[in-house]
């Protein structure tokens, strides 16, 4: 069993979702994954949620307990002797505090941003609005409003594909891959009513992405989260070493 190296709550997570020629992500898939598809289509999600009650290695870290997180990533398998885990990659993740980052790009290889960063969460009696923004020059955003009615994800469904890769994947470099699990419950989801992106991909994600500033997602989820565990991690290489 592999230690647990941080608990918190993921909350309030709002997961854009896109379809994209799988060329677009080769040259980021980890060795030894390949991409995973759900239907025949290859996505990439912009989501940002909150951090809440953090702790790594069980102790509260000071500024670093409550905070935003922003990513876009895209979802691998990988075939080990029992049998496919399905995981994901982060293109990049911005968070608010550069402690966050160092630990995350020393110890998983992740590629972290710090940048500033804000939400904003306003429960009506009917709807429920939730908006995350991250600086880069000019303020980007996305915001979500939805039912307040909490509903189960449907098995088999985009939902579940999407919300339930629990491992996570990162290309350390050409022949090593780091591989690290993420535990947490079956979330449920608000049905959303409308959402609005204002996102300059060039500027946070490279010209790579740029494309999708006139791309319509395929879906867009609010889902309420849970408490999470995110485990110590191990690479892949042609002799697995523990980290």
């Amino acid at each position: 069993m592999k230690k647990t190296f941080l608990n918190a709550q993921w909350r309030k997570l709002v997961m854009i979702n896109y379809a994209v020629d799988p060329k677009v992500l080769e040259p980021y898939v980890p060795f030894n994954t390949e991409l995973d598809l759900w239907n025949g289509t290859c996505y990439v999600s912009l989501i940002g949620f909150m951090f809440v009650d953090t702790k790594v290695l069980k102790l509260k870290i000071p500024f670093h307990i409550n905070f935003e997180e922003i990513n876009l990533r895209f979802y691998v398998k990988y075939k080990d002797t029992e049998g496919y885990k399905r995981g994901v990659v982060f293109i990049k993740e911005i968070v608010p505090r550069p402690a966050l980052t160092l630990v995350a790009n020393m110890l998983y290889k992740e590629n972290y941003e710090t940048l500033p960063t804000r939400h904003n969460w306003i429960e009506r009696d009917d709807s429920l609005m939730v908006e995350y923004g991250w600086k880069k020059d000019e303020w980007n955003s996305i915001r979500v409003t939805a039912d307040k009615q909490l509903v189960d994800i449907v098995p088999d469904s985009e939902e579940e594909f999407i919300t339930e890769h629990f491992w996570g994947y990162t290309k350390v470099n050409d022949t090593v891959t780091s591989e690290y699990e993420v535990a947490h419950p079956r979330w449920q989801i608000y049905p959303v009513r409308d959402y609005e992106i204002d996102v300059d991909f060039t500027k946070v994600y490279g010209s790579e992405f740029a494309f999708l500033k006139d791309v319509k997602p395929v879906s867009v989820y609010l889902a309420e989260g849970s408490d999470i565990v995110v485990k110590k991690g191990k690479k892949l290489k042609i002799e697995t070493a523990e980290v």
